[in-house]
């Protein structure tokens, strides 16, 4: 769940407050069916347990528990239950579950060593292709059943919820997310070999493997040579999108120069001669862009090394699921932020998206409630900082002092990294 650092009870109480009066000011939105959701909260305790099993007749209800508590952390159920405050699983008679993909940075191996703003725009663009070819293209929901959503912390949230994937099992909900994972898929795919006569014209294998030319016409006894030749960019399904992914590998290859192609080549598996061999090819020779402009591999001349083949593949699949958690996709029990909340790691508004909004959303600029009316409050780094926050960026170094805007205060407070000056200091260590 909830990932943030120990603050102490005074810098608790501080935070609490700016959670208070930020309930107090908005109007949050129950989501549907809600009156069948399980909720649950942590509270602003330095002991944050989980308190489960809430249920709310109303939306009046529900927002005036969270103008009475503003909790740290508010969450609902992915699932719709008979009875949804129930203490156990089996008692609360589970009626289906909305379908949740959740893609967080700390999901992609592309966002090791960035900063936070970069790793935000990293899952940005990430959950965009989740989005847009996996949820609206391959599976064809309506872009009215899926819900977009900023988590405010690291991430983004896809809420489908048509009625057709409410009775889905776990197992059922885990095939769709190997799918996306590209389980059992073959970068090769996207390569179709065809043949051409010698001599004549190309007698060209479709995708069914049909000849796509009439086989009467060919000359008895010719000779044939392959022809391979790549999936359209904008076919359907696997092929089309490891087509896409392969010229964005060599784009950036023909930007970066030989010794990027090499590099990345080694990093996927390639042995050094292989790797220079192929950069070479690719960037020098200009037999990538040879590829891009005419979705032919004969310039290639002979079958990509495997390191490429993987590197198209790791490029094409969309990481849904962390390391070692279970997706958040087959649980169909799983608690998910609520929108309109506050992230209580960074203060940040849990924050709904339409598809377009997505497309220029800026977490740092657009995520910050702005506190109206309320003073910029000082504070005290506890560590060096730099963040493109909006209207001016943030920097400075440990132990330094700042007046920041207050939504910036809460940022650096419930990420560890300032104390606010109205928190006072924190009493001194006791001796061993």
């Amino acid at each position: 769940m909830a990932k943030t650092p120990t603050l102490d009870a005074p810098t608790l109480e501080w935070s609490h407050r700016q959670f208070q009066a930020y309930y107090r000011s908005v109007r949050i939105e129950p989501p549907s069916r809600f009156t069948r959701r399980e909720f649950a909260a942590f509270p602003f305790t330095v002991q944050t347990l989980m308190r489960r099993h809430a249920s709310f007749p109303s939306a009046e209800e529900l927002r005036g528990f969270l103008e009475e508590e503003a909790p740290r952390h508010v969450y609902y159920s992915s699932a719709y239950y008979r009875t949804p405050s129930a203490t156990t699983m089996a008692a609360k008679e589970w009626l289906g579950a909305d379908l949740i993909f959740d893609l967080d940075a700390d999901h992609l191996r592309q966002a090791e060593g960035r900063t936070y703003a970069e790793q935000l725009a990293l899952a940005r663009g990430r959950f965009r292709d989740l989005v847009d070819d996996f949820l609206l293209g391959d599976f064809g929901f309506d872009a009215r059943d899926v819900s977009i959503v900023f988590s405010g912390g690291r991430g983004f949230h896809a809420h489908v919820h048509a009625d057709a994937v409410l009775p889905l099992s776990s197992g059922e909900r885990r095939e769709l997310v190997e799918y996306i994972l590209g389980v059992g898929v073959d970068a090769r795919e996207a390569v179709h070999e065809l043949r051409e006569a010698d001599g004549g014209p190309a007698l060209s294998m479709g995708f069914s493997g049909e000849l796509a030319g009439a086989e009467a016409d060919r000359p008895a006894g010719s000779r044939q040579r392959p022809y391979q030749r790549l999936a359209p960019p904008d076919a359907p399904g696997w092929s089309g999108r490891l087509t896409r992914s392969l010229f964005q590998i060599l784009a950036r290859w023909d930007e970066g120069g030989v010794e990027l192609a090499a590099r990345e080549m080694r990093e996927a598996g390639a042995s050094d001669s292989v790797a220079r061999d192929w950069a070479k090819r690719l960037v020098r020779e200009g037999k990538g862009r040879r590829i891009r402009e005419g979705l032919s591999l004969d310039v290639a001349t002979i079958d990509f090394p495997p390191a490429l083949l993987a590197q198209i593949l790791d490029q094409a699949r969309i990481q849904v699921q962390g390391e070692t958690d279970a997706p958040v996709t087959t649980d169909i029990h799983r608690l998910i932020r609520l929108p309109g909340s506050l992230h209580g790691g960074t203060g940040f508004r849990v924050l709904p998206l339409s598809r377009d909004e997505l497309d220029h959303f800026e977490p740092l600029r657009d995520a910050p409630f702005p506190f109206p009316g309320l003073a910029p409050v000082e504070v005290r780094l506890l560590t060096d900082i730099d963040y493109p926050t909006r209207p001016e960026p943030t920097h400075g170094k440990e132990g330094e002092t700042l007046t920041v805007p207050r939504s910036t205060a809460l940022f650096l407070t419930l990420r560890g990294e300032a104390r606010p000056a109205a928190a006072g200091e924190p009493p001194p260590s006791p001796r061993p």
